[in-house]
């Protein structure tokens, strides 16, 4: 997805991470300093949500840093970091219950889980399939149908690539409150610029 925005020059994308100056109050100069790409800064801002994490996140014990490109492959920025003891935010494998319990103990994760747990109106999946270990994703969705002040989830556009998806998608929908629809995703060309 982020390819995908920065390719197409999206405005207004935010994915809450932004720099802080860092003011030595010792040493005041002209030339400010500013931290790595630090989660939170415009998290007001955000509508970009990685609910489980991204190979580019990193937990600092007390901060939340995206990694980037300065020069040197993204990959091998990340490698380093690895090889210095710091992994990334990043929810792969277990039951859905471990999923949630590693979502709730980062506050990245947790923010996004809440905002998935908010969202109104309709909501559009692309490349992601409700696998048996995701019930935790349906449960947020499914917690957004409940009616609030500020609206209510009414419907699901789920993307599908091909009929087992489809079969597999008419066998879970039972577990949504929200109304589900299906959409063939081989016809949505997002890797391609206008």
């Amino acid at each position: 997805m982020y390819w995908i925005l920065l390719r197409n020059q999206i405005p207004n994308i935010s994915d809450g991470f932004g720099r802080y100056a860092i003011i030595d109050e010792d040493n005041f100069s002209e030339d400010i300093d500013y931290t790595e790409l630090t989660w939170g800064k415009h998290k007001n801002e955000q509508n970009i949500h990685y609910l489980h994490g991204a190979l580019p996140f990193f937990d600092t014990g007390s901060s939340i840093v995206k990694e980037e490109y300065n020069g040197e492959y993204l990959l091998r920025n990340i490698e380093n970091r690895i090889d210095n003891d710091e992994y990334p935010i990043f929810v792969t494998a277990g039951p859905g219950e471990d999923k949630l319990i590693q979502i709730k103990h980062n506050s990245y994760l947790s923010f996004c889980y809440d905002k998935l747990s908010t969202i109104t109106g309709s909501l559009i999946t692309y490349g992601f399939n409700f696998g048996e270990y995701d019930d935790h994703i349906i449960n947020a969705i499914n917690y957004a149908n409940q009616l609030r002040p500020e609206g209510k989830l009414y419907s699901i556009y789920i993307g599908i690539f091909s009929e087992e998806d489809k079969r597999h998608i008419d066998s879970i929908k039972h577990k949504f409150k929200c109304k589900v629809n299906m959409f063939d995703s081989r016809t949505t060309d997002i890797w391609k610029k206008d």
